[in-house]
């Protein structure tokens, strides 16, 4: 198998695992704790993987690099992250893992708006159907405590992948021409310490006991270091060397396959019920992700 379609294909699995990791996690620490965490993890895990490959620790990077990776780190990783983590808190695994269909037709939407590329009926047909799977799919079940968190947590899983989506395309071409290691680990970097400033101005006093919630508790650490390691570091670098390798039509078919794993993970492991009403959900979104990345 080449080697784009294998770290494609696998950064789907990989990301299945981390995403019902953090679903355990997200019982027993908050949202920004648990990004603070996880990005904390990844970093040092780029670090050490840099430093085995013994690159360059700062290559030269077009002008205006910088400050577009500091941006992409902000909004896709600090942002969009504690969005994610806030979302599955609210809707469970299996409705996570639908709302993750809306990665394809955001990825085309904002890639219409950016760089002006060209939206034809096919995509418009599988962003419809996205869309529709969503909603048909966005039922309450055992896993949401309060109506209103079904709403809300669709709207911050729809959120924070408009954030991913605006932050990886913005940085495409550099991670396409740059070293892939180094700018993965600069954007978690300027991450971590957004995410430390936000912690001090958010919880003040309380910081240290509050933020540093998942290094303090190390009975979590059997879950949330997996969670942090199969995620943002193994799961990324995966996903952006399928890219690297591959067409991002074929890509994003690939990557489509993490909800699949998901939903099976989420109703083996976490006991989360498939109703029929997933079923259709899933089928239509997953079709008209097919057409978005297709054409």
């Amino acid at each position: 198998m080449p080697i784009g379609d294998f770290c494609a294909i696998t950064s789907g699995f990989v990301w299945a695992i981390s995403v019902i990791l953090m679903r355990v996690s997200g019982f027993q620490i908050p949202p920004l704790p648990l990004n603070f965490f996880k990005s904390t993890v990844a970093l040092a895990c780029l670090a050490l993987l840099h430093l085995a490959l013994g690159e360059n620790w700062w290559p030269e990077l077009p002008e205006g690099a910088h400050l577009r990776i500091a941006i992409s780190a902000i909004i896709g990783i600090s942002l969009a992250d504690t969005m994610i983590a806030a979302a599955l808190n609210r809707l469970g695994a299996s409705l996570q893992a639908l709302a993750d269909c809306l990665y394809s037709p955001v990825i085309i939407t904002i890639g219409f708006i950016m760089f002006g590329e060209t939206l034809n009926a096919w995509e418009l047909i599988g962003g419809a159907l996205v869309v529709s799977g969503v909603f048909v799919g966005a039922a309450m079940t055992a896993e949401i405590k309060q109506p209103r968190d079904l709403w809300v947590g669709i709207a911050l899983a729809a959120g924070a992948h408009v954030l991913m989506a605006l932050g990886i395309l913005m940085v495409r071409d550099i991670y396409l021409e740059g070293p892939l290691v180094w700018i993965t680990g600069y954007r978690f970097l300027i991450a971590t310490i957004v995410i430390l400033l936000w912690g001090i101005f958010r919880y003040r006093k309380a910081m240290p006991e509050v933020l540093f919630a998942g290094f303090r508790r190390r009975d979590t650490w059997l879950t949330t270091i997996p969670m942090a390691f199969f995620g943002p570091f193994l799961a990324t670098l995966l996903w952006v060397t399928g890219f690297k390798y591959l067409i991002a039509g074929r890509a994003a078919i690939y990557n489509q396959l993490s909800t699949v794993f998901i939903i099976i993970m989420a109703y083996f492991f976490l006991k989360e019920k498939f109703t029929v009403r997933k079923a259709i959900g899933t089928v239509l979104a997953l079709l008209g992700s097919i057409l978005v990345a297709t054409h």
